[in-house]
């Protein structure tokens, strides 16, 4: 299994991610394309720098050529506040800009809210799970912000998180995790600096609230320079991958990159740095993607048939990846029935409350999986009874191994033309193995 290891001694940020990506080996190709299918003006620029001694990688992200809010028109000590105060998670919200007017006009023009931004990545041409990705690292910034100032996450606007910068940060970071293909995150605790911060509504200590927020459950420490080192981007990329913390796990080391932070305190190195290596079981996975699911299981003497299956369609509809019910024999001899379900991870505490609602159970256990899987596409093959979709299952380096027609596509066919189910599977798999 490929493993990565993140060292956040000095924090993290969405450009210390970036230079740390491609440090590592990532393509500049990858983050470059992903940047450019946004349509929004935006490009980067790469160059080496040294971060107290350390020879490190720093990415700018480029709107229509000009460093992007940069502050290139202020003297140059007030500029390089600027270039870093870019990630400090400055928002407003809809109802409150309102009372602002003489700020309204600015605020919309640098920055997006939640659902300008869903729209835009989500109609942008990237790889679905780059996709995914980003979206949800956008979802759990709003969800912090609406926490915060107690509004619907759909009020939230952005400010610096919603400007060109951060938007390419977010997705261009995004591209580089899921070409990686890393199995399992590590990461050593935060340390989130010190001091204080300004933010639109005012002076905060660091951390900034969003990125306190973010931070719930992560361990984190203050120590070595006051400045903000964490920023809500950094937070919520790190949110988004999971890691397990700790020290680093045993691992074959095969690359290690630095991500440069805008400061080059003296003394002290400013950096991300990536580690990327293969456990003991990496054969395993070297013809097959790797990802995380969460597991959820509980098992039931006490409960009937009608709602278990009803628990299960109400899973599978809110998005469970699969949700299985098999007899076992529990205390006292009793006949039951244990539910497993899998999730993506961070998504257990929603399928957890969805189980106690619903069920009898008192007790849920949850812990996390690793899975070798093959990618997974969707084909549409015209056939004698019309258009049947047919999952394509391949392996990392192409080779198919599975095909396998919908079955509600296959079925809605057969019922209209009045011919037995597996005749339409049958001419579906004939169209698609020609395709």
């Amino acid at each position: 299994m490929r493993l990565a290891y993140l060292e956040c001694f000095a924090g993290a940020s969405g450009d210390m991610f970036l230079g740390a990506l491609l440090d590592a080996g990532v393509p500049a190709a990858v983050l470059e394309e992903a940047v450019r299918v946004l349509d929004i003006g935006a490009s980067l620029r790469v160059e080496k720098v040294d971060r107290s001694g350390i020879t490190a990688t720093k990415v700018h992200v480029l709107d229509n050529g000009r460093i992007a809010d940069a502050g290139e028109s202020l003297p140059a000590e007030l500029a390089h506040q600027h270039a870093h105060s870019h990630n400090t998670g400055h928002h407003h919200h809809d109802e409150h800009s309102h009372s602002h007017p003489h700020t309204h006009e600015h605020e919309h023009t640098h920055g997006r809210s939640v659902t300008q931004i869903r729209a835009l990545i989500s109609g942008a041409p990237l790889d679905s799970r780059v996709q995914r990705l980003a979206l949800h690292t956008f979802e759990l910034l709003g969800a912090a912000e609406a926490k915060i100032h107690n509004v619907p996450v759909d009020k939230i606007h952005f400010h610096e998180v919603g400007a060109v910068d951060a938007i390419a940060d977010i997705v261009a970071s995004c591209a580089g995790f899921v070409h990686l293909n890393v199995g399992r995150w590590h990461s050593s605790p935060l340390n989130v600096g010190g001091g204080m911060v300004d933010c639109a509504h005012g002076r905060y200590p660091v951390p900034a609230p969003a990125t306190a927020e973010l931070m719930r459950g992560m361990p984190t420490y203050s120590a070595h320079i006051e400045k903000e080192l964490l920023t809500p981007t950094g937070a919520a990329l790190l949110r988004v991958l999971e890691p397990t913390f700790g020290l680093q796990p045993p691992m074959r080391v095969e690359h290690i990159g630095y991500g440069a932070g805008t400061r080059n305190s003296k003394g002290f190195p400013n950096v991300l740095r990536l580690t990327l290596g293969e456990s003991s079981a990496g054969h395993l996975a070297s013809t097959h993607l790797t990802d995380e699911v969460a597991v959820l299981e509980t098992a039931l003497d006490d409960c009937s048939p009608q709602i278990l299956a009803y628990v299960s369609e109400q899973a599978l509809a809110r998005g469970a990846l699969d949700v299985m019910l098999a007899p076992v024999q529990m205390k006292k001899g009793r006949p039951g029935t244990l539910l497993t379900l899998l999730c993506s991870p961070g998504t257990e505490s929603a399928f957890a409350d969805l189980l106690f609602r619903e069920t009898s159970t008192l007790g849920v256990r949850t812990r996390r999986e690793s899975r070798l899987i093959l990618a997974r596409e969707l084909l549409t093959v015209d056939t004698p009874y019309g258009p049947i979709r047919v999952k394509r299952a391949t392996t990392a380096d192409g080779n198919a191994r599975n095909l396998a027609p919908e079955f509600e596509d296959c079925r809605a066919a057969a019922e209209r033309a009045n011919v037995p189910l597996k005749e339409v599977q049958q001419a579906a798999l004939r169209a698609a193995a020609k395709a």
